[in-house]
């Protein structure tokens, strides 16, 4: 599967912001598990929203915030989870879409939104994300390089960097203010955005049935620690029964899923053995 890169057409007067949206429009068709809605600029029209710096900084939004997770945990699993649980499935949604927010269109276009916290919107009764996109970072061969609002990078690492700090900008203040009710210090913080930002990468290969190619681009986005992150991709190779080769990671930082269905942890979660990973990959023999 391909998508086709959203460029904008000759004399176009086509704004950046444009640009993106269309890119983000075509993500949300392609990727059935992230459902982001996008927004015009100003305040949001539908109630019970709140922004990404609302989110960190008013308790009340956070506890309703969380209060809607606990309740879907509860409706989905029929299991009342820890509050420290729901702080982390919450924290972990939310990181995750956002994520893609900013690797979605690098990794298919060589481009990084240059978003802020305010620029995302959050659902305190249903988890659901909208954005309000605005310029982007590219390199110099880009179609768009010319549009007002693009900021033109001189190469593939500077782009990179560019990813890395944009997407640690984003959800730093929520990490803030998340930390105290996840009981976990800046280093398991920090690892989950790591995971999140890798594992967007990885889920958007597989889509496209590009999954090695994710794979590489992930481990050079996130080639070891660099900070905040505390570590890197960190992918290794499984080998099959029938002699394939499957990309495998153990996250650094937990999203406590395994505390509601203990039998379903994580693929990548380190409770998790390389047995256990290759049969939830292999089909089962006859």
């Amino acid at each position: 599967m391909t998508l086709a890169p959203a460029y904008p057409s000759a004399g176009s007067a086509v704004s950046c912001s444009a640009v993106l949206a269309s890119r983000y429009r075509a993500l949300r068709a392609l990727c059935p598990a992230w459902q982001t809605r996008v927004l015009p600029p100003g305040p949001p029209a539908d109630q019970g929203w709140a922004d990404g710096m609302e989110l960190a900084t008013r308790q009340e939004y956070l506890d309703a915030f969380l209060e809607s997770e606990a309740l879907r945990i509860h409706r989905e699993h029929d299991h009342t989870a820890r509050a420290d649980v729901v702080a982390s499935r919450a924290l972990h949604g939310y990181l995750w879409s956002v994520a893609l927010l900013v690797s979605g269109p690098w990794y298919l276009d060589r481009r990084v939104p240059r978003l802020h916290p305010a620029d995302v919107r959050v659902s305190l009764t249903t988890g659901d994300l909208a954005v309000v996109p605005g310029g982007f970072a590219c390199l110099p061969g880009d179609p768009a390089a010319g549009l007002p609002g693009v900021r033109v990078l001189a190469h593939e690492e500077a782009l990179r960097s560019e990813l890395r700090a944009m997407a640690a900008d984003l959800v730093r203040p929520l990490l803030a203010a998340m930390g105290p009710r996840l009981r976990r210090g800046p280093r398991a913080l920090w690892g989950m955005v790591g995971d999140d930002l890798v594992s967007g990468i990885w889920y958007l290969g597989r889509v496209l049935g590009q999954e090695e190619r994710a794979v590489h681009a992930a481990a050079e986005l996130l080639p070891g620690p660099l900070p905040p992150f505390p570590g890197g991709a960190d992918f290794r190779h499984l080998a099959g029964r029938d002699g394939r080769s499957h990309p495998t990671r153990t996250r650094l930082g937990c999203c406590l899923y395994y505390t509601i269905r203990p039998a379903e942890a994580c693929g990548t979660c380190p409770r998790v053995c390389d047995a256990e990973r290759l049969r939830r990959i292999e089909p089962p023999t006859a």
